[in-house]
């Protein structure tokens, strides 16, 4: 997933909190590292292990000041959880110097790494990311940003979207297919780029529009401009973004993922309708699905389950036997609601089945007379390569087993999905313009080099 943000701020005090404040709105989108550089007389940059709260506090941020700031949370696909690969990353080059960081994954990553290494190129991360920034900075040499992007799209394939910094100049810029959202605002301090319209919101700026596709947003000495720097006969915008990864309130591409994932609920309830007393969501993802579905179906909308929202991403558990706590610690059952009840689960997506076969059974071992199972997603049967990490066909549940399997599996009464034309119905855009790779197995780009590499 990831998120990245650029700020660009007529008030050099200012722009650090306000890269601060937009990374924390997409907090959801990564929680393994965050990393800003701000660019002032000198370079600052601090990055760190954990979340954007735990790398920041105040007296770091008051000292990053300058006018021009690029942020990242990290979730990684390609290269180790670990510090070296936490971004932005900064490379010196002739040209000056340049922090990059980048929400996607390449499929060719592999090929071009040793093509540069045999040039001499020495790597201090494995993470792709790195061999986007030694390229750009290679062909930053022949010209400007835009004629060094154009020549570094042609090499790339693979989902990236970047937000730069070169000097005094911010640039946000969106693969050719537009896997992942991009999104530009502004505001009465300056500009911001982000992944989402949620993080211009969080520091009070106006959207302007999404940077589209094979499109480059520039922002020099507080002027902006918008550059056309590659064409594609066709998208591929992650559907996963409105089914699960982005933040409800908000709007990629134009369209709200809040009424996509209602409009989710309201299909499925039609499509696989069930007898029962209450309908509730897999906090928290299933809970906007969840609510069309209740609206729908004319059943009772009440929470089977609360999430302990105080569990971070540090909990760490010691042995085997806590480990399967692990559910109950993240969320437990509301047993007043579900005892003797006839129960709809709704969740977003099964992946590999574990989680939601300890979910059916806490509901069950809470009283509830009947579990039913609802996906706001099709069976998920084939790898991704573009930033969600399931890799490995094997860890997907769906890739092997029947729908009435996978039943049996979790241990539900009864098990639907979501149609694949009832979730492009939701979405609202044309089938041939998202990436449905995972869901069909119809790759949009050659997968081939990543396939064979399982750490990709």
């Amino acid at each position: 997933m990831c998120g990245v943000v650029g700020v660009f701020c007529r008030d050099e005090n200012l722009t650090s909190r306000l890269a601060f404040f937009s990374l924390y709105s997409l907090q959801h989108r990564g929680q393994e590292s965050a990393g800003i550089a701000v660019f002032g007389d000198y370079i600052h940059i601090h990055k760190g292990m954990g979340l954007v709260s735990e790398v920041f506090d105040e007296k770091k941020l008051n000292e990053m000041r300058g006018n021009i700031a690029v942020g990242h949370v990290r979730y990684s696909t390609t290269g180790e959880s670990r510090i070296e690969n936490a971004q932005p990353l900064l490379v010196k080059t002739k040209s000056g110097a340049l922090a990059i960081a980048h929400n996607g994954n390449l499929v060719n990553y592999q090929s071009l790494r040793e093509e540069l290494e045999n040039g001499g190129a020495v790597f201090i991360t494995d993470s792709d990311t790195e061999v986007i920034a030694k390229l750009i900075s290679k062909q930053l040499l022949n010209g400007d940003v835009v004629s060094a992007l154009k020549s570094v799209s042609q090499m790339l394939s693979g989902s990236y979207t970047l937000v730069m910094a070169i000097n005094d100049t911010l640039i946000g810029y969106r693969d050719p297919l537009g896997f992942k959202p991009l999104i530009v605002g502004e505001g009465d301090f300056g500009y911001v780029i982000a992944s989402e319209s949620c993080a211009i919101d969080a520091v009070g700026a106006r959207v302007l529009r999404d940077v589209e596709p094979g499109e480059a947003v520039v922002i020099r000495e507080g002027e902006m401009e918008f550059v056309r720097v590659e064409r594609s006969d066709r998208k591929a915008l992650c559907v996963f973004e409105y089914i699960y990864f982005a933040r409800p309130d908000s709007i990629i591409d134009g369209i709200s993922v809040y009424d996509v994932r209602q409009k989710i609920g309201r299909i499925l309830a039609r499509e696989s309708p069930v007898e029962a007393d209450m309908v509730s969501p897999v906090p928290d993802s299933g809970t906007t699905s969840a609510i069309g579905f209740s609206k729908e179906s004319g059943i009772e909308y009440l929470e089977a389950l609360i999430k302990n929202r105080y569990v971070g991403r540090t909990f760490i558990l010691p042995n085997q036997s806590v480990r399967e706590l692990s559910v109950k610690i993240k969320m437990n059952a509301v047993k007043s609601n579900v005892d003797g009840k006839r129960v709809v689960l709704i969740d977003d997506s099964i992946v590999r089945g574990t989680t939601s076969r300890k979910i059916v059974d806490m509901v069950r071992n809470a009283g509830a007379k009947e579990v039913h199972f609802r996906v706001g997603s099709p069976p998920i049967i084939s790898p991704c390569y573009f930033g969600i990490d399931m890799s490995t066909r094997e860890e997907l549940i769906a890739s092997s087993k029947s729908v009435e399997e996978i039943r049996e599996e979790i241990n539900a009464d009864s098990l639907a999905y979501l149609s694949l034309d009832g979730l492009v119905e939701a979405v609202g855009m044309k089938k041939e313009d998202l990436c449905l790779a995972c869901l069909t197995a119809d790759y949009p780009v050659d997968v081939s080099e990543a396939a064979g590499c399982r750490r990709c």
